[in-house]
């Protein structure tokens, strides 16, 4: 059986319409009727019922399709990846961060490891708050720095970028600062940042609803931008619970911080689209793989890179 048999089988019987598979494929229909009729005297046997109005495959054919379809993915995706080799890592790779303090302190090492090793790759990086996955669904970015829990089943998480205690961002003077720490519990006596486009299992992790205690935890206005949050902060608006590294990345002159006492330890790591997942994104992921093992600051922890399984620390 020929591959262009198979392809064309295999896309009849998921549009069952002759004239919707000659168009997908670009071929003539009396091209897919001679080609199935044909197929069907190797085999012997119908693999599809025709009607004027209807084409329904056959027990037959739905046996076939089913024996076909994996092995023609697999015989796809092969010739994708020695394509990619062949090329190399060339083209563009755009990496978004909600925000730099997602990106840990070993990024910009990463960064440029991989500008060396690849120069043929230009590689963009964009911070974009907040990090909703949609951007790199719609492949507006290949990669993203994100902190988890990430619970989206079509994504990869890749190496974890960093692993940091919780702090709590209040105005300068606050009560809070003067004490010098802050709990779960006194999460209740302040608003923190609304959801808006921030993924549910993330929000609701290092935001809860309510306390230890049962209190609600309020919701202050919506924002847009990372500057938004330390405006809020500043103003007495809002307090913020973040990772201890946000601090080297973002100042204002009316914000402090103190340790949260309680909230659990702020983790971040590299995420793909499993199924957009190139020769680029595994390259970037193996740099950073190779750096963060090298500089010891991620426990021992292995992450699966296309077929291969590097280990962390």
């Amino acid at each position: 059986m020929e591959l262009r048999a198979v392809e064309i089988f295999l896309v009849l019987a998921e549009e069952l319409h002759f004239g919707r598979t000659a168009q997908r494929l670009y071929l003539t229909q009396p091209r897919v009727s001679q080609t199935i009729r044909a197929l069907e005297e190797s085999i012997g046997g119908r693999l599809f019922d025709r009607t004027s109005r209807q084409v329904r495959l056959t027990a037959l054919g739905e046996r076939l399709r089913d024996e076909l379809r994996p092995a023609h993915d697999q015989f796809r995706h092969a010739i994708s990846t020695v394509t990619e080799l062949a090329r190399g890592v060339s083209g563009e790779l755009r990496v978004c961060l909600a925000s730099y303090a997602m990106a840990g302190r070993h990024f910009t090492t990463i960064v440029r490891e991989f500008t060396r090793r690849y120069p043929d790759c230009r590689l963009t990086v964009t911070e974009e708050f907040p990090g909703e996955f949609a951007r790199l669904r719609t492949g507006v970015y290949h990669l993203m720095c994100h902190r988890q829990p990430i619970t989206e089943p079509d994504l990869t998480i890749g190496p974890t970028l960093s692993r940091e205690p919780s702090i709590l961002l209040v105005q300068a003077g606050h009560r809070l600062a003067v004490r010098g720490y802050a709990t779960l519990e006194d999460l209740g006596d302040y608003a923190v940042i609304p959801r808006g486009d921030i993924p549910k299992a993330l929000y609701e992790k290092y935001f809860p609803l309510t306390t230890p205690a049962g209190r609600p935890i309020r919701r202050g206005s919506p924002i847009a931008t990372t500057s938004d949050i330390l405006h809020r902060i500043a103003g007495g608006e809002v307090v913020h619970p973040t990772s201890e590294s946000f601090v080297n990345y973002y100042h204002h002159p009316d914000v402090t911080h103190v340790p949260l006492h309680g909230n659990p330890e702020v983790e971040s790591a590299l995420v793909w689209v499993t199924e957009m997942e190139n020769a680029a994104v595994r390259a970037f992921a193996e740099v950073a793989a190779e750096v963060l093992a090298c500089a010891g600051s991620v426990g021992g922890r292995s992450v699966q890179i296309g077929s291969a399984r590097t280990d962390l620390g």
